[in-house]
């Protein structure tokens, strides 16, 4: 792990995160509060969901469903060494990751609305990369919407309102990951339940470190020519809500819809992320 992620972790501080007020951007739709996003159409759709960081394809139970209520196909996987995945933590690097996304999305029978959660947002740019012609929309849930060259700790660094940074503890050898006691309830989902809190700390696993410092590689004439939408969650305090709009302004989105939750709007307000899926 480079002195990049390092620093990252030693300067996390408690700081709250403040609401941010949706607005229209240019080359944005505006913002849909109430996550509805208008009429639904007929179309059936598949969806590929990619977890973030320190969470399974588990996290999408709630959604599933819901999704799936509506005759729509859903793909929920486990990333390399997510989950129930076994893959070694040595070879789960961002390659690896994006081959897995790869992977779902050649097995779907039509171009997909590919949806990524927070570390999530890199392996969906990547995989868009690699098949910008089978994703139809791409999706950033409250993720990580980066640059070409950038990296997921680059990006992370200068968030102060990340307040889950100061939860982050790195193993002796610098390959993995981990939290402290109270990063569930505190953190990453201050807004869950007592029996969601219960969840998230019993599938924690050590997360590999490494994707954490591997940049993307994204090129305007592929994963730039996909269209894309932000759902951002304006009570987030592992991404900030004023990092959420830096990243979706500097690389204006079709859409942006809001969803007033923290980190884990899966968890805590499955039909609305559902619904604001449904409606692209």
């Amino acid at each position: 792990m480079n002195g990049l992620l390092r620093k990252v972790l030693r300067s996390g501080t408690m700081i709250s995160a403040a609401a941010l007020m949706s607005s229209a951007l240019p080359g944005c739709g505006g913002s849909d509060t109430d996550g509805s996003g208008g009429p639904q159409g007929s179309d059936k759709n598949t969806y590929v969901l990619v977890h973030g960081a320190f969470v399974g394809a588990w996290a999408w139970d709630k959604v599933v469903p819901l999704l799936e209520a509506g005759g729509n196909e859903v793909i929920a996987l486990d990333l390399p060494a997510h989950g129930e995945d076994q893959t070694p933590v040595a070879d789960a690097g961002l390659e690896a990751y994006t081959d897995a996304v790869v992977e779902a999305i050649d097995s779907a029978s039509r171009p997909v609305i590919l949806v990524g959660h927070s570390m999530g947002g890199t392996v969906v740019s990547q995989a868009a990369e690699q098949r910008p012609d089978k994703v139809k929309k791409l999706v950033y849930l409250t993720a990580f919407l980066m640059k070409d060259g950038q990296s997921l700790s680059q990006e992370w660094a200068d968030d102060e309102g990340a307040a889950i940074k100061a939860y982050a503890a790195a193993s002796e050898d610098g390959t993995t990951l981990t939290f402290k006691e109270g990063w569930a309830a505190d953190a990453f989902c201050q807004d869950c339940s007592p029996e969601d809190v219960a969840r998230l700390e019993s599938h924690l696993r050590e997360e590999p470190a490494k994707p954490f410092d591997e940049p993307i590689h994204v090129t305007e004439e592929r994963w730039g020519r996909v269209p894309r939408v932000y759902i951002e969650a304006l009570k987030d305090l592992a991404i900030s809500p004023a990092e959420q709009k830096q990243q979706y302004t500097a690389l204006p989105c079709e859409r942006v819809i809001s969803i007033d939750a923290g980190h884990a709007p899966f968890m805590t307000k499955p039909k609305e992320v559902a619904d604001a899926l449904r409606s692209l």
